[in-house]
């Protein structure tokens, strides 16, 4: 590497330049900082006295709950019905085994060095949706069926927000593909999709697959509600999808698109092996933000019955026998969306460094 080549040595900073530089330089920003901790220093307090020293954790009903601090023995009381929902007792068992299988596909593409990290990925996203597709309604193998009328809780929460940016996917790939087409048809196809679904609200959507969409089904044909709603959120992601795939692939200088023809590659090898990949790279932040999205939006379920972790909390949060309980069950609400979307953010960000060849000379 070469003097014009090398990088700029790093400068020290002690915590007191830190400071200096980045929370005192003006008088404005020494003032906001003062403002802003005089808040922070005021409210952390009574916060960790209600969320910790004042609250309750033991007991075995809501007459346990003394009032002066959170009461978190209604989490602990009903966290079954958070997580299954309406799942039979002896059969969650199931979903448990999901979640095992969820863990060990996707926590070792947070460990740089784990050895074959890609291929647990690959089983998360081809084998995984194939067991749990068999294992969690069963009805197959001699397992117990189980309507999707009971699922529900936080297995409700991952199963449509996993299927959804599964789908959505490739499904926005192809949109995308298709509306930088050069056939006119199948460019006008799929600008009216994008055009259309993204011009709607996914409560609409979500209202039109369940209480619409019989209305125009043949006679015996019907889907369950579960699968309305499923289909609904993965054609509205894939509207949205397409248009942060597209931007990518506007991005691609136009050199990479004759450089591949120039090697006599047809179409689906050109963008499968030359432009998709440029492309996708550049638009992770906008594909995950989307993924993210979609798993908050996953609540909007409620209006058509589906209990999600939100639905779960909100039906119990009403119930007699608790009492003032609202603001710990939207906490731990919350606190599960935190865990998930900020896990989909960080796994963004070491992807984006893995990937940035930008530095490279």
């Amino acid at each position: 590497m070469t003097e014009s080549t090398m990088k700029p040595p790093k400068k020290a900073l002690t915590p007191v330049k830190w400071m200096r530089e980045h929370l005192f330089s003006t008088w404005y920003n020494a003032l906001l900082t003062v403002v802003v901790g005089y808040l922070v220093v005021t409210s952390v307090g009574p916060i960790l006295n209600w969320a910790l020293f004042d609250a309750n954790f033991q007991g075995a009903d809501a007459s346990d709950c003394t009032g002066a601090g959170a009461c978190w023995l209604f989490i602990d009381q009903r966290l079954n019905f958070f997580i299954y929902g309406f799942y039979p007792d002896e059969l969650q068992w199931r979903v448990d085994l999901m979640f095992l299988l969820l863990a060990v596909a996707f926590v070792p593409q947070f460990i740089e060095r784990f050895p074959a990290r890609k291929w647990f990925g690959i089983f998360g996203m081809t084998g995984l949706p194939l067991i749990g597709y068999f294992l969690i309604p069963g009805g197959t193998f001699g397992l117990e069926a189980v309507e999707s009328t009971k699922w529900g809780g936080l297995m409700l929460t991952l199963i449509l927000a996993y299927i959804g940016i599964l789908a959505s996917l490739p499904i926005g790939i192809l949109l995308a593909l298709g509306r930088r087409s050069e056939m006119p048809i199948i460019r006008g196809i799929s600008i009216v999709f994008i055009e259309v679904w993204r011009a709607v609200p996914l409560i609409t959507v979500l209202f039109m697959a369940s209480v619409m969409l019989p209305l125009f089904l043949p006679e015996g044909m019907n889907f369950e509600k579960l699968m309305r709603a499923l289909i609904g959120i993965t054609l509205w992601q894939s509207a949205y999808m397409a248009e942060v795939i597209r931007g990518g692939l506007q991005a691609i200088p136009r050199g990479q698109y004759e450089a591949a023809d120039a090697l006599g590659l047809g179409y689906w090898r050109k963008m499968g092996l030359v432009v998709l990949p440029q492309a996708l790279k550049l638009v992770i932040p906008g594909i995950v933000n989307t993924f993210i999205s979609l798993f908050k939006d996953t609540t909007l379920v409620l209006i058509i019955g589906l209990f999600d972790v939100l639905g779960t909390v909100q039906s119990t949060v009403t119930d007699p026998a608790w009492q003032n309980v609202a603001v710990e069950g939207y906490v731990f609400v919350a606190f599960c969306f935190w865990i998930f979307c900020f896990g989909i953010s960080r796994y963004s960000q070491n992807l984006e460094r893995k990937l940035d060849t930008g530095h490279k000379t």
